[in-house]
């Protein structure tokens, strides 16, 4: 692995920058979510297209031309400290071949939040910069803007990460254990999706690989995993923590699948680890050194995701 490269933390009065790379946004709950960095002292500033929709499809939040630009010019603004996204939904695959990530290198490391379709940016920034990176709550989620615990888990992270080294997440284990490694991951049907593309690393060899989804029926969760075995994109992997699995099939349905498929991989694992698609998500940060230990459903980091 390249050398890890981190983000300064943030301190008050940052300038964060808010982008939308993916689904279109809800005007009154960006605002809200703006109001949420305001009173943390932040400087929050939205992206010329944050509330664009795209003319033909509507599940877009503008053109891929004006999300990438948004993003490449907040990354690049010397007077951006951080870069968090509004919401996921879809569209970051179609905007990401526009970045120029040369530009974006020299730009320097930045503090970069988001999570669920964001997953392919989190790939992209590991692959490119060899930069730690935060899957946690977007600005206009709902699950941040009403969520307390969710609020106060990021802000430490952002603010003083030595006091969130330790992640206890009062999971269960799946698979009992320990196990090191570098902690990587996101959205299920992402990682799947992006299998073979330019910005993805080529398996999660050496990794603690961090999945969840949502709106899932069962088989497609069964399909993801099932390719991500084939490909032999698992192999080598030391542990799994398993998020949550909002709106798929009852968890009663979707646990034997999990076992079927993860099971014999012979590698720690932890379910209902408490990040993701669901009520007070954990902040976990990508691409540092860690000890997940299965039997008390912590993660430990070897040292804090921002300096």
């Amino acid at each position: 692995m390249t050398e890890l490269v981190r983000p300064a933390r943030l301190a008050p009065g940052a300038r964060v920058a808010v982008v939308a790379p993916s689904g279109p946004v809800p005007e009154e709950r960006l605002q809200a979510g703006l109001d949420v960095l305001r009173g943390w002292d932040l400087d929050p500033v939205i992206g010329p297209h944050v509330l664009d929709r795209h003319g033909e499809f509507g599940y877009l939040a503008g053109t891929d031309a004006d999300r990438a630009a948004d993003f490449q010019n907040a990354w690049c603004d010397p007077a951006v400290d951080a870069v968090l996204c509004a919401r996921g939904g879809y569209g970051v695959q179609r905007m990401i071949d526009l970045l120029d990530w040369e530009a974006m290198r020299a730009a320097g490391p930045k503090v970069f939040v988001g999570f669920s379709d964001i997953t392919v940016l989190h790939e992209a920034f590991a692959t490119r910069l060899g930069l730690a990176t935060l899957y946690g709550p977007m600005a206009a989620g709902i699950d941040f803007i009403k969520n307390a615990r969710a609020q106060e888990h990021l802000r430490a992270t952002l603010f003083a990460p030595e006091t969130v080294r330790t992640i206890a997440s009062g999971g269960t284990p799946l698979v009992s254990g320990r196990a090191r490694g570098v902690t990587l991951g996101g959205c299920l049907c992402l990682l799947a999706a992006e299998l073979g593309t330019p910005h993805t690393r080529p398996s999660a060899d050496g990794g603690l690989l961090c999945l969840e989804d949502v709106g899932e029926e069962t088989y497609r969760l069964d399909r993801y995993l099932t390719q991500l075995l084939r490909t032999g994109w698992l192999d080598g992997v030391r542990g799994v923590l398993l998020g949550s699995w909002e709106s798929c099939a009852d968890y009663a349905e979707v646990r034997p699948l999990l076992v079927d498929r993860l099971g014999a991989l012979g590698v720690p694992v932890v379910e209902d680890f408490g990040f993701g698609h669901c009520e007070g998500a954990l902040t976990i940060p990508f691409r540092v050194a860690a000890e997940l230990d299965a039997d008390t459903s912590t993660l430990t980091l070897d040292q804090p995701a921002l300096r």
